[in-house]
């Protein structure tokens, strides 16, 4: 079994330097609470809500930044890992919205979201590589950015490129739903971590920021759909414990299996619709 821990923090736009080293407490008090992979939220170390797309450069870092080298200190005597989300400035100085995976040796791969949402169009670049899925030592781990759970496409290449638990940095901005209902995007990954067989860690943020409230819906998921934490509001973790190896067994009745059945054969078509207006 390896503990999963989400850390719902409250990152600041207005001081970067405060909210990396806001991650790096975050990490430090999920290994002493017996964690061995933390997910942090999505621009954990600046923040989310931009004022400018330069704002939105300054707060950038580069994968070589010291707050990962942190974050390696703090799991490398335990045999961690950490996935968290960060603006990222990359050699060439494009903004990205990324992702890092991170162990005792330090990064193992950075992710950048293919798909923006709203206003980052404004401050990001978009990816053009699809989400990685890293061997790990605890496991194959796979790596969304939030908005990337509304394309069930993304869920589907990561499970079946092996992702053991797919860890997915959130900032989900709240929105209306009917009383006694979940947050529509955690219905969404429930949905995906059911068909795909595959446990979801999704870690949102807390805090308002300028005027923008978050959902604050930490969620992890079992790879039968249901919920396995839930963090509610403020800076409370969702911590889990996941037999990841479970994941390999797409049985899901004694004739039926969740990827042998599929028939990609007949899916042409689909991937070929035309969007229309």
């Amino acid at each position: 079994m390896t503990v999963v821990s989400c850390r719902q923090i409250a990152p600041r736009v207005d001081d970067p330097a405060s909210s990396r080293a806001a991650t790096v407490r975050a990490v430090h008090a999920a290994v002493d609470d017996g964690a061995e992979i933390i997910v942090l939220p999505e621009l954990a170390t600046s923040g989310y809500v931009f004022q400018s797309a330069a704002e939105g450069a300054a707060a950038a870092i580069t994968r070589g930044d010291e707050v990962f080298d942190a974050w390696a200190g703090a799991v490398g005597a335990v045999g961690g890992v950490v996935i968290g989300g960060f603006a990222e400035r990359s050699d060439d100085g494009v903004v990205y919205n990324s992702a890092a995976v991170v162990d005792g040796s330090g990064v193992l791969a950075v992710y950048r979201k293919i798909h923006l949402w709203d206003r980052e169009l404004r401050w990001f670049a978009a990816g053009d590589a699809p989400p990685p899925v890293v061997r790990t030592s605890l496991g194959a781990v796979g790596v969304a950015i939030c908005y990337d759970l509304e394309f069930p496409e993304v869920t589907r290449h990561l499970a079946l490129a092996g992702a053991e638990l797919i860890a997915v940095p959130t900032n989900w901005p709240l929105v209306d739903r009917p009383p006694g209902e979940r947050p529509p995007e955690v219905v969404i990954a429930m949905a995906a971590a059911r068909v795909n067989r595959v446990p979801l860690a999704c870690c949102d943020r807390t805090g308002t920021e300028r005027g923008q409230r978050w959902t604050e819906g930490t969620t992890i998921i079992g790879i039968d759909g249901w919920p396995l934490a839930e963090s509610g509001p403020g800076e409370a973790p969702a911590t889990a414990r996941i037999d990841l190896e479970r994941s390999r067994d797409k049985r899901l009745a004694e004739h039926n299996d969740a990827f042998a059945d599929r028939r990609p054969e007949l899916y042409g078509a689909v991937q070929r619709t035309a969007h229309t207006a």
